[in-house]
């Protein structure tokens, strides 16, 4: 069975996530040295993040269809990309496996993976605080 039921919780968790790490101080920045777009496309149920990541601009989020030309693609579940942002993937192993498809350059790909690291205590955290334990308790 699938962690959403709808591409609305999928905003409302992993969206909501990226929203707040867009307004955090000390990650912001931290997010902006990828300098790129990264899109986001979750299948199961269907829903897109695209995340404007540049060094000189603020960060952007947009649920759904956006304006914004991305760069980078990444393209799994939203079941793994939940399990993902808690920690749980191994992306190296999700790619060779095919769980995760990625396009773009590799570098700018390569460069987004440690700076995920530091928000995946911040997503466990907001979905503890949303009374989510349905989604921290998996596996």
């Amino acid at each position: 069975m699938a962690y959403f039921k709808d591409a609305q919780e999928v905003y409302d968790t992993i969206g909501r996530l990226f929203t707040e790490l867009a307004s955090d101080d000390e990650l912001a920045p931290k997010f902006r040295q990828a300098n790129t777009i990264v899109q986001y496309q979750h299948e199961d149920p269907d829903s897109t993040i695209t995340v404007r990541l540049m060094e000189d601009e603020p960060t952007d989020v947009d649920f759904g269809e956006t304006e914004m030309e991305p760069e980078v693609v990444m393209t799994m579940e939203a079941d793994t990309a939940h399990r993902f942002w808690l920690g749980r993937v191994n992306v190296t192993t999700a790619l060779a496996r095919g769980q995760i498809h990625a396009s773009g350059p590799v570098a700018k790909i390569l460069k987004l993976v440690p700076l995920t690291k530091p928000a995946f205590p911040r997503y466990k955290e907001l979905l503890e605080a949303e009374g989510r334990d349905d989604l921290v308790r998996i596996d």
